[in-house]
């Protein structure tokens, strides 16, 4: 557990990005080699760079339909979220049945700071922000086991699920949730 008094939650500014590209490079990096996936480096890299690209196209003040919270801890980064619109794999994995509904993701701990409810927090103020905006549902998705068993436990069983997604036994699961719940 962490002092809920070292903990911030605030909105992506410029000066994060540095901090956020390395959380993504550590925690994505991290979590293929607890999925036993360390190998397939060329995948790692597409999704850093994705990412990143993501944080770029959150800073630019012409797209208003993505917005990142940061978790810090002593002003050192430690977590990221994001919320935009349903991005590929869900539309494919839904069939196109939730894209009307902005997605939850980018939730990203440094993995020294795993296990301390972090993640718990930035969804609490990702709620706040939706719930602030007129939001009354999200989506969110995983193809990481230990992120579906977490989100089994937080959102219940997913919405939809969909077996062999990524290849032969993988599993995709994609969750919708209440902002109200």
């Amino acid at each position: 557990m962490i002092n809920q008094y070292e903990l911030t939650i605030s909105n992506l500014t410029q000066a994060d990005t540095l901090s956020v590209n390395q959380l993504f490079e550590a925690s994505i990096t991290d979590a293929f080699e607890q999925e036993s996936l360390g190998h397939f480096q060329n995948d790692i890299q597409l999704e850093i760079e994705n990412k990143k690209r993501l944080v770029e196209r959150a800073l630019d003040p012409t797209i208003t339909d993505i917005h990142f919270l940061l978790a810090k801890i002593n002003e050192v980064v430690v977590g990221t979220i994001s919320y935009k619109p349903c991005g590929e794999d869900i539309r494919i994995c839904t069939e196109n049945g939730l894209d009307d509904v902005g997605e939850l993701g980018s939730l990203y701990v440094l993995p020294s700071y795993q296990n301390r409810r972090i993640g718990s927090a930035l969804i609490k103020g990702m709620v706040t922000f939706l719930k602030k905006q007129g939001i009354d549902e999200f989506c969110l998705d995983s193809g990481y086991k230990r992120a579906q068993e977490r989100w089994v436990r937080k959102f219940g069983e997913p919405y939809k699920t969909v077996k062999d997604y990524w290849g032969p036994g993988s599993i995709h699961m994609v969750w919708l949730c209440k902002v109200n719940k």
